[in-house]
């Protein structure tokens, strides 16, 4: 997922006027850690193995403040919790609803989907924040047999 370090964080951040606190400096250190999609208590749980004192509010309060600089993307997976991603190249989720695997697919391939919604309806759609649902390949061949 990646690709951004911690200190290029810290640097995006702070070139945004933001405030690098200690509570916010352990989650950024967990997210460029993660490597793929996390959920605030997962980041939650990392920080919390070494900083016992960070609570789970801050970290929520925290991937707020990064959603709000275009740091980070929230997503939602299906029936859990919204994940985290950092902001990077635009794409679009895919979720098995067999095995629960996760893709990410470039933007394009949602793109004439979103501008016939769009054409037609009138609704700009917002890819990037849900999944699409269906089935692997896998879990499809299994399902048929």
């Amino acid at each position: 997922m990646s690709g951004l370090s911690f200190e290029d964080l810290v640097s995006r951040l702070r070139a945004s006027g933001v405030r690098i606190t200690a509570p916010r400096r352990m989650v950024l250190a967990a997210l460029a850690e993660s490597g793929s999609h996390v959920t605030a208590e997962e980041l939650h749980r990392r920080v919390r193995a070494d900083h016992p004192e960070v609570s789970v509010s801050s970290v929520y309060r925290t991937m707020e403040l990064l959603t709000d600089h275009g740091v980070v993307d929230h997503v939602h997976l299906g029936h859990g919790p919204a994940q985290y991603h950092l902001t990077q190249e635009r794409h679009a989720h895919l979720v098995c609803n067999g095995c629960g695997a996760v893709s990410e697919v470039d933007a394009s391939l949602s793109e004439p989907f979103a501008a016939e919604v769009e054409r037609t309806l009138g609704f700009h759609l917002d890819l990037g924040h849900f999944a699409l649902t269906g089935w692997c390949d896998v879990c499809r061949s299994a399902r048929t047999t």
